[in-house]
């Protein structure tokens, strides 16, 4: 089962204009074939799938716990998508053509399909489809693909950071470079106490220190590069068998960390009347709150 927690992963700071664009960029990092949605979904059907749990419970609360991380990344790409194109219109009379910056923006299906909102695709509106996921069911097999997801998609992310200034695009970026290299140096450990091979020798990939982003330095200086959390109350925590000594890059300690981050609020998105969205005026939303009074029973 899994608990969710109304909290972000980090703060994302709340930008002063919107930029189409720029959000069309980031849905890669969403819905590409490198992004959160597949890394989130490889990980939890190689979860699901996974034999021989007890013998290799190592291995498992690994892919386990990296599951429920990524579950936060898909929703903190997606907030960050919603907030870079906040501001990107103006309410209007609907014969002023409010809505006229969607029809030269990348990604117009975001103006007429979701109210200006992530879409559960890639950065040239392809839906994320089940095919991106990959789980042979051989261990050793899986942890190299796992491997080879986590290093494509922080090649996409330092991409996606060099295409945009954004502030709130980047701060999420910086944030997913650093977690997503601790989830590069979990496999690749793992793939060495598997089969004897060091991975890690060939960290990082591509060969840029992470500290080459501004937004990544604040995270790192924090220890988040250190830290492989259980994302539980009580379970998955033979993770440290295998995250144990030192980090192959700084020299640092490595940290298991019981339960998950303090986290961060989640933004709450202003009416767009120019979306009909969320479609609930004052009037409307007066009736509501007489409705749930009555429901309560408070008079």
């Amino acid at each position: 089962m899994f608990k969710r927690i109304n909290r972000l992963a980090i703060e994302l700071p709340t930008p002063k204009n919107g930029d189409p664009n720029a959000a069309a960029a980031v849905q890669e990092l969403l819905g590409g074939k490198f992004g959160e949605m597949s890394t989130l979904n490889n990980y939890l059907f190689q979860s699901f799938n996974f034999r021989q749990k007890k013998k290799l419970k190592p291995f498992y609360d690994i892919v386990a716990s990296i599951t429920a991380e990524e579950i936060g990344h898909v929703e903190l790409v997606a907030n960050t998508i919603n907030l870079v194109l906040a501001g990107s219109t103006t309410p209007g009379n609907p014969n002023s053509t409010p809505l006229a910056v969607g029809k030269n923006a990348r990604n117009t299906y975001q103006f007429i399909a979701t109210a200006q909102t992530a879409l559960a695709g890639d950065s040239m509106g392809r839906p994320w489809a089940g095919d991106n996921v990959f789980n042979s069911g051989n261990l050793v097999l899986d942890l190299l693909h796992n491997f080879f997801l986590e290093c494509g998609a922080r090649t996409h992310k330092m991409r996606v950071y060099e295409m945009t200034d954004h502030p709130t695009a980047r701060e999420m970026i910086g944030y997913l470079l650093v977690r997503g290299g601790v989830h590069i140096v979990a496999y690749a450990k793992a793939l060495e106490i598997a089969t004897g091979v060091d991975v890690t020798k060939m960290l990082p990939i591509p060969d840029l220190d992470n500290r080459q982003f501004e937004t990544t330095r604040k995270f790192e200086d924090m220890g988040l590069g250190r830290i492989l959390y259980t994302w539980s109350d009580n379970d998955y925590k033979d993770i440290g068998l295998i995250w144990s000594g030192k980090h192959p890059l700084d020299g640092g300690p490595l940290i298991v960390k019981e339960g998950t981050p303090e986290g961060a609020p989640i933004p709450d998105l202003e009416d767009l009347p120019e979306e009909f969205a969320p479609g609930i005026s004052q009037e409307d939303f007066n009736e509501i709150v007489k409705r749930l009074k009555k429901n309560a029973g408070i008079p």
